[in-house]
Order: C-alpha cells, then structure tokens, then sequence
C-alpha cells in the first residue's frame, strides 16, 4: 500500500513523498528522473515493503521542483549542492540509525544519487542506478563523442526561456514524444496506458519550470555558439570516485544514452556490477518492472563486487530474468 507524506527538510525545502513499509525497517530510497514523479515507483515500493522481498521501508521523494515538493524559484537552487543536501537530509529522517540499505536512481535522480555516493558514501550500503551517465563518462562524451552531443541536443532546447510554454502545447505533445520516440506507445514493452498518462498530466500542471531547471542550472550539456557548457568544464577525479558497492542497469536502446557512457566506467566505480539490457530503453522501469525488481533484489542479497569486471557484466533480456512467476511485479502493462 502506498501512503503519502511530506517530509519538511532542516533547510527549508518540503518533499512530498510517495512510501510503503514499516517506519523503522531498512530503507530503500528511490529517486525519479525527467519528465516523472515519485510515482513511477510505486510497483517497486509496494514489492520491497513485503516481507518475502525484504520487508524494506521504501521512499520515493518527488525530487524539488516537482509535484507537490518545494520549488524554488532561483535557477541556482537546483545545483548538485542544494539536490545532494535534499537527499542528505531526508536519508536523515527516514533512516536516522543506519544508512540506507540501498539509493536507487534513474535520470536526473540517478545524477543526484552519484553525486550523494561520491560525497556522502556513508550515507548508503548499496547504489542502483539505472540509465543515468556517470559524470565522468558523460562529461567525456559531450566533449568527444559527436554520437552523444547529437543525442542530448534536447538539452539546449529545454533550457530555452519559453521551454514550459512549448512543453504544455497540445497536451504536452512534445512530452509525449519523449516517450513515443522509444517504443512507449507501440514497442515491445509499450507501457503509457491511458491511466499513466492522467498521471503524468497531473504532475506536470502543478508546473514545468522547476523540473527545467535541472537543465539551467547545470552546465553538463552540449556546447553551442556563445555557450561552452560542457566544453569548459574539468572534473577533478576526486569529485568522481564512488567506492559505495554498485550495480549499474543500462537499457542498450536508449537513444539519448548511448551505450559509449558505460565504457570505461569501472574507472570511476572500482566497485561496479554492470547489467546491460538488450531489450530496453530509457523508459526500463515502466516497460520491465519485473526485471527491474529482480535485479535490484539480486544485488541487495549478493556482494559480487569481489570479482573481476568481465564477470560483473552481464547482457540480459527480459526473457532471461523473467520473476513474474515468483511474484515480482508484471513486467507485461499493455492493455
């Protein structure tokens, strides 16, 4: 059962929260990405709270900006600095005496969470994050990679000064597309049934400029004429270093991430078990829940980060993780 709350932060932010599980069992904390909200959780939150798969107290913020969550107005206070204490501090109430038992992390919350193990590896036992570029590979591939600063062109789009007004055109067509454009509607694993889609809708009529803001305050894009981004930047490897036990979930067909941002990877994460899904887009939690959930329950209960890199990575599909029938969630939504 999800239930809904609002956590108000020492520092004055407030994040509405979607949870299930007990107060006082090991935490799992799950952040969301863009365009979405805490709810694109909510099968994962409802299978880990049960005692069969682990009977975790599950968390999922709206992230600031988004939903019912605070939402500043200054672009500068969506930087890494003031996203990373938002998680600090909820990790601190909903799991004042132990770190979390896992941060799960997709999209822009996976970009929070690296930033959260790199600074505060305390802070967690495990990290999960799932299609979400490293900031070491990503910054080295929109400065290289022709391939990546074509796929995340979008970005100069969204940060244009009338991005909401463009967004919201013709029920949030453009939106849409974000999803379309990878198989959501029609693909293998197509998954944006009218329900989700009311869902959607009512996240984004509380407001698009607080997610959007993401993007302006973040000079991790690709340079255009008048505007370097990430051209002009330089990270210092001690700013990249996660040492926290991970296991990386990389969907193969999505076309904003290309593959070429797992490559070297280990580099950065010494404790890395890579999970490529052949069959799988940016959009894996919706389309393949199931794998999804049995991969992370995997990597809760196993430590492989004791052998070497080719054994921690592994090509899967659905078909060869397929839990449904140990009650995991129904990786199949189409109806």
């Amino acid at each position: 059962m999800i239930q809904h709350l609002t956590h108000a932060l020492p520092h004055g932010i407030s994040l509405s929260c979607r949870v299930s599980g007990d107060v006082g069992r090991p935490v799992l904390m799950f952040l969301h990405g863009f365009p979405e909200a805490a709810f694109v959780w909510d099968e994962l939150l409802t299978f880990f709270a049960q005692p069969e798969h682990g009977g975790y107290r599950c968390v999922a913020p709206n992230l600031r900006g988004y939903e019912h969550s605070s939402a500043p107005a200054d672009v500068a206070a969506y930087r890494a600095k003031h996203l990373v204490q938002d998680i600090v501090a909820l990790a601190a109430i909903e799991s004042p005496n132990a770190p979390l038992a896992g941060l799960i992390a997709h999209d822009w919350g996976g970009a929070v969470a690296w930033n959260v193990a790199n600074q505060h590896p305390d802070l967690m036992r495990r990290l999960t994050i799932i299609n979400s570029p490293h900031p070491g590979t990503f910054l080295r591939e929109l400065q290289n990679s022709p391939e990546q600063q074509a796929a995340s062109a979008y970005m100069n789009f969204l940060i244009r000064p009338d991005a909401e007004d463009l967004l919201a055109e013709d029920d949030y067509r453009r939106l849409w597309e974000f999803f379309t454009h990878m198989g959501a509607a029609d693909g293998p694993h197509a998954w944006l049934t009218d329900d989700i889609k009311a869902h959607y809708r009512d996240v984004w009529q509380q407001g698009l400029t607080g997610p959007l803001n993401y993007y302006r305050a973040s000079p991790m894009r690709p340079a255009r004429p008048g505007d370097p981004a990430a051209a002009a930047l330089h990270l210092p490897h001690s700013m990249l270093t996660v040492n926290v036990p991970t296991c990386v979930i990389w969907a193969m067909q999505d076309i904003a991430l290309p593959a070429g941002l797992i490559e070297g990877l280990d580099a950065f994460v010494p404790k890395l078990t890579l999970q490529k899904v052949a069959d799988g887009t940016h959009w894996l939690v919706h389309e393949q829940p199931a794998l999804v959930a049995g991969l992370l329950g995997d990597f809760l209960h196993e430590d492989k980060s004791g052998r070497s890199a080719k054994e921690r990575t592994v090509t899967i599909s659905a078909r060869t993780h397929d839990r449904s029938s140990t009650g995991r969630p129904s990786g199949d939504r189409r109806r």
